[in-house]
């Protein structure tokens, strides 16, 4: 909401460089062009900018981009997202800026969100925004990313990586997965499983990107735990043993723990814990139950353990959570950068 009180979408800004790849810019496009409010307004306003006047941008594709905005738009965005790029020169070779784009990032103001798709990373690490943070990329580029930025803490075995007002993601569909925590984190988990169904993408992918680095093929006989997360996902209310999910695909607990994390990613008690987190947010944005219901019915047994894991998830109470996502309400908020989960 602006000062006016005139309303305002929040802004986000795209920032095309040459080289770009024609599908992580269309990623922003897609996500957040989608939500809108009880009175059928936009949330966010995405605009497309360039390092130069407005004029055509190269891709990796055969065809340019005609980008109709120049760099001063940047001063106006509450959100910056730097799609990666494939263009070589003193960014990815020396991990150094050219005039043109710190020009460029010079002009966002204080405050102002950045978040990076891939190898856009390296735009937000050239300008010194990743020093002593976490960060990520794609897993491929992460050891040659870190030893460019070693003052980065680079973690190449997530999606993504949520620092407050710096956010980074890995590799292409990754940013899908960026862009939709930061609707469900500006506006809550019904705005953005709403935009996950329009756009036929799951609203929450489980794992890293420890599952999608290429290994040898695992024999197709061989069992998965497929059915064990089905089982556990029915019955999180309930308390779920290690050996009970070993035990639903006929494995033992050393097997399953090491197939789980093969194909999730992360353990199976890390992977509980996330869908735990997950119900019991949308039991706080849409049922009036109390917090000791709501931690019975997601599986946290006590108000003060839920309380201790949506902290540590979320960086906010359940109370704070259920008060700015309740149902109707976040979708009222305008501008800024939303909370800072």
């Amino acid at each position: 909401m602006s000062t006016t009180g005139e309303y305002r979408p929040h802004r986000v800004a795209v920032l095309a460089l040459d080289g770009l790849l024609p599908f992580e810019l269309g990623i922003p496009h897609r996500i957040f062009g989608r939500p809108k409010d009880a009175r059928g307004r936009h949330l966010y306003e995405v605009v497309t900018c360039s390092v130069r006047p407005p004029g055509p941008v190269e891709t990796d594709a055969d065809f340019a981009v005609h980008v109709a905005h120049g760099p001063e738009t940047l001063a106006t965005a509450d959100t910056v997202i730097v799609p990666a790029s494939y263009e070589r020169g003193p960014l990815y070779d020396e991990g150094r800026l050219t005039d043109d784009l710190a020009a460029a990032l010079a002009r966002i103001r204080p405050g102002t969100r950045l978040a990076s798709i891939c190898t856009g990373v390296y735009v937000l690490a050239a300008a010194g925004r990743l020093d002593g943070r976490p960060a990520t990329t794609h897993w491929a580029d992460a050891e040659r990313f870190q030893r460019m930025f070693p003052k980065v803490r680079v973690d190449p075995d997530v999606l993504f990586i949520d620092d407050g007002d710096v956010l980074t993601s890995a590799g292409v569909a990754a940013g899908i997965d960026l862009c939709l925590h930061m609707v469900r984190r500006d506006f809550g988990t019904a705005v953005a499983n709403d935009v996950a169904r329009r756009t036929v993408v799951p609203p929450h992918r489980d794992g890293g990107q420890a599952q999608y680095i290429h290994r040898p093929v695992p024999d197709p006989q061989l069992a998965t735990t497929t059915a064990a997360r089905a089982w556990a996902l029915a019955r999180l209310d309930e308390p779920i043993q290690l050996r009970d999910l070993a035990e639903r695909e006929a494995m033992s607990v050393r097997t399953f723990t090491r197939r789980f994390r093969e194909e999730v990613g992360v353990s199976p008690g890390q992977w509980l814990t996330q869908q735990r987190v997950e119900r019991a947010r949308h039991l706080l944005e849409t049922t009036d139950l109390s917090m000791d219901q709501v931690a019975r019915e997601s599986g946290f047994g006590t108000a003060q353990s839920m309380r201790q894991h949506l902290q540590a998830a979320l960086g906010v109470t359940p109370t704070a959570y259920r008060r700015t996502f309740r149902t109707g309400g976040g979708a009222e908020r305008h501008g800024g950068a939303g909370a800072r989960h």
